[in-house]
């Protein structure tokens, strides 16, 4: 079996603390035996037991600005204009599980964001006003305290524009905005409740919208196995669930689009879903720009809890994270034009980031495994 080996000085590691004589072996493969496994995870656990300046430099492309994967902070940032308040984000609660806020009086927020599902519904698109059925899959809202823009395609341009969106929209909730205040204004608790969050009792789009945006901030996922491991518990994860944390960060490039405390770049990627000229045609982030490059392309997702929030991408296609992963494994999708598209503006082109990765079949679940723990 040929091992490959890296003095553990060129990447800052304390062989003192690795144990193996200042060495660090790269990789396994099928032919590594028990003890050797065994060794290589031990060092792995020493390495990520360091601080994240010491870890092995993640294998991405040159000119990603990633920022390096860890703990959650203790709680989650609000901007200047719209701050952090108990009485305004439990208000923000009320209103999310309100169906009041619909023409119908039976649609809420939380009719597509349910905090078991990971505050997604679980299905591939979502049912909204009159039973219509929505053109995307409903994301999940945790980590909106993080990135700006909103929506797959971005066109909220922050998370007080997209509260009030979901409402106005005549497929999902079917309501003007105003009209929600004006129902609202002839609620007696709701007015002593406004004036407690804001210190107004006339209620305006505008204070909805900041009062559903800082509770839809204040939603992070409590205490994850991985942070809990990123904090020094050393036994969070598994022996295979540290080796899919190293497969993350190296063999399997998903830094490339998905780093920092959120697992998202913040970015817009096609992963050649487009299904352009065919059903469940979408051109995503182009319907907001207008720009011929961003044909397909659509908002990287956080992966905190990805394992509540089946189905997967924007279209809902993929029922299993497993399917989503053996997608990746294979380079995703290039389709190529017919003669006829030769020198269509709009033909989709996949992110030149995906490439064939070749992870085994023990890989791809070590991965999978390591993602569960978010």
């Amino acid at each position: 079996m040929q091992k490959i080996f890296v003095v553990a000085f060129l990447f800052g590691l304390d062989s003192v603390l690795l144990g193996f004589n200042g060495l660090f072996l790269l990789d396994l493969n099928a032919k590594s035996s028990a003890k050797e496994s065994k060794a290589y995870i031990a060092q792995l656990r020493a390495m990520y037991a360091l601080d994240s300046s010491k870890w092995i430099p993640p294998t991405i492309d040159s000119g990603i600005p990633h920022q390096e994967i860890g703990a959650l902070p203790k709680s989650p940032p609000f901007p200047e204009s719209n701050p952090y308040s108990l009485e305004k984000a439990k208000l923000g609660e009320k209103l999310f599980k309100d169906p009041k806020l619909s023409a119908s009086n039976q649609i809420a927020c939380a009719s597509c964001h349910d905090r078991e599902l990971g505050f997604g519904d679980g299905r591939r698109v979502s049912y909204g006003h009159n039973r219509q059925l929505g053109k995307r899959n409903a994301p999940s809202i945790i980590m909106s305290a993080f990135g700006e823009e909103k929506f797959w395609d971005g066109r909220a341009q922050n998370l007080e524009a997209q509260a009030l969106m979901p409402i106005l929209d005549p497929r999902e909730m079917a309501y003007h905005p105003s009209k929600a205040a004006k129902k609202l204004n002839k609620d007696k608790q709701y007015r002593k409740d406004f004036e407690q969050a804001f210190g107004v009792a006339k209620i305006t789009p505008d204070l909805i919208a900041k009062a559903i945006a800082t509770y839809e901030r204040s939603l992070m996922p409590k205490n994850s196995r991985f942070d809990r491991f990123m904090q020094g518990d050393s036994k969070a994860l598994s022996d295979k669930e540290v080796w899919g944390l190293h497969l993350f960060r190296t063999k399997a490039r998903c830094m490339n689009c998905h780093y920092g405390v959120a697992f998202t770049d913040q970015q817009y990627h096609n992963l050649g879903l487009t299904y352009y000229g065919r059903k469940f045609e979408d051109l995503g982030r182009y319907n907001v720009t207008k720009n011929p490059d961003d044909v397909g392309r659509f908002k990287t997702p956080s992966l905190r809890q990805v394992n509540k929030t089946a189905p997967y991408m924007h279209n809902g296609l993929f029922p299993h994270l497993k399917g989503v992963l053996n997608a990746y494994n294979a380079g995703m999708f290039h389709p190529e034009p017919k003669p006829s598209q030769k020198y269509d503006p709009l033909f989709p082109k996949t992110d030149i980031l995906l490439h064939k990765l070749d992870l085994s079949d023990d890989e791809l679940e070590a991965l999978e495994m390591f993602l569960k723990t978010l």
